[in-house]
């Protein structure tokens, strides 16, 4: 990424990150297709540890950005052996968070389903799922390293044909391993989740041989397999606030989906499928946003903060054009796109007016992820995290409650009266918000506080006071 035409080359990086994402999404619907040949309470299960099991992958995308930031950034520089060794640190840090956190889940189980509500037949159900789920976990962050290191180093493409293999076994285990086949025996719910641990476990030896050998531009040595403290406080700073944005992200769906539940069944449904569809164009965005940050990284590691700045603007107005098409095909077919997932009338009819709202403003949801990964690149994931929080909890949660419910918010002298447009104010507040914190995104990153790079900071010499 640091010489040659710019945009061949992020398309050249973002498309395996897009075939990734998708089989990532596949890999969860295949365990509710296949859970919904089992029982009521199995889906009910399943559906309820969705988010604990996403806050998973949000936590091991956020410890591995770090690492991302340094190895982009150290191989732009030419400094293939220090990048080797926050591989190593990368991965020492992540086993010893993925196995904790996994202790921890298992110890408290119990305590944790009754949390989130589980009881009668769905409890049984969540429990046997979420047993295995939990030793999945210190594979699921190894997998994670993986992927990661390599992008940093700019190869995207081998983690997506180990996902894609990943995916593929899992594929093949759910129906097996879930209602039964031959002399194997049907576990419902656990043999979704068993099917998950053997794809996983096989996912993160695949991946760790694969760094092992080196061949693909980095390398995993044994004798780096020992604590450099100030690697791993660089791979803790830079990496904690992409897991607490990962986890605001979560906790943000959740909140905005109960607002949405107390205007009803037909709202919450005409959400769910807009909000589907939505998914699409952040399966791009971010993908792209992942490139981005490996353009960057690897462009300030090589001195070229222009050059960084021209990736992550060309990236941007690149999702602009592609989303604003995509936008405007649901602005003029949103009926169409509604019937693709229900025919009750009053369900299309809501989400035809969901669509209406947010089709001109999708493209803003997708530019701003693709400017907080040129942040991330850069090392600068506090500013990334303070734009999804601008955007989320400063004003798309706040707006709603103005809008929908017509709250009344008091700001020191000044006090916002809310308008009670009932479920449409709801639908503005995503748009509102992701224009506004686009907007916000673009003029913090056109001030280029982000530009020295985390290695430049490590060589600043120190003066005494």
């Amino acid at each position: 990424m640091t010489t040659g035409s710019i945009s061949p080359k992020l398309a050249s990086l973002a498309w395996p990150l897009v075939v990734g994402n998708l089989l990532q999404t596949f890999y969860n619907l295949a365990d509710m297709f296949w859970v919904g040949r089992v029982s009521t309470a199995a889906v009910a299960a399943v559906s309820l540890m969705f988010p604990t099991s996403w806050l998973f992958i949000s936590l091991a995308m956020g410890l591995t950005a770090g690492s991302v930031a340094l190895v982009s950034q150290h191989v732009g520089a030419g400094e293939d052996r220090a990048a080797d060794n926050v591989v190593a640190q990368t991965t020492l840090l992540t086993v010893f968070l993925g196995v904790l956190l996994a202790t921890f889940g298992f110890v408290f189980r119990h305590p944790l389903l009754t949390f989130v509500g589980a009881d009668g037949a769905v409890y049984t159900e969540a429990l046997q799922y979420i047993e295995v789920l939990f030793f999945s976990i210190p594979f699921t962050f190894l997998f994670f390293v993986f992927r990661a290191v390599l992008r940093g180093a700019g190869d995207t493409r081998t983690a997506m044909w180990l996902m894609v293999l990943s995916a593929g076994l899992n594929v093949v285990l759910d129906p097996i391993l879930i209602l039964g086949w031959g002399p194997i025996a049907g576990m419902g719910t656990r043999g979704a989740a068993v099917a998950t641990l053997i794809a996983r476990v096989f996912a993160a030896v695949v991946g760790v041989y694969v760094l092992l050998r080196g061949n693909w531009g980095i390398r995993l040595r044994l004798e780096d397999l020992a604590p450099d403290w100030p690697v791993l406080r660089k791979l803790v700073t830079i990496g904690y606030p992409a897991t607490i944005d990962g986890a605001a992200r979560s906790f943000a769906a959740v909140a905005m989906a109960a607002l949405v539940a107390r205007f009803g069944p037909v709202p919450t449904a005409a959400y769910g499928i807009g909000v589907r569809l939505m998914s699409v164009s952040w399966t791009i965005s971010g993908a792209v946003g992942q490139a981005t940050a490996t353009g960057v990284g690897q462009n300030l590691g090589a001195k070229t903060p222009d050059r960084a700045a021209e990736v992550t603007w060309k990236a941007t107005v690149g999702t602009l054009a592609v989303l604003f098409a995509a936008g405007g095909l649901l602005i003029a077919f949103p009926g169409v796109a509604m019937r693709v997932f229900t025919n009750d009338s009053a369900v299309v009819e809501e989400g035809v007016r969901f669509l209406h709202v947010i089709g001109p403003f999708l493209s803003f949801f997708g530019g701003l992820m693709v400017i907080q990964g040129g942040f991330r690149g850069a090392g600068d994931t506090r500013v990334a995290m303070a734009l999804s929080f601008l955007s989320r909890w400063v004003l798309r949660i706040p707006i709603a409650l103005l809008f929908a419910y017509g709250w009344t918010l008091r700001l020191g002298p000044l006090v916002l009266s809310g308008l009670a447009w009932g479920v449409g104010g709801l639908w503005w507040s995503w748009s509102i918000s992701a224009f506004v914190s686009f907007v916000m995104g673009v003029l913090w990153f056109s001030l280029g506080h982000w530009r020295q790079g985390v290695l430049d900071e490590e060589s600043k010499p120190t003066t005494a006071d």
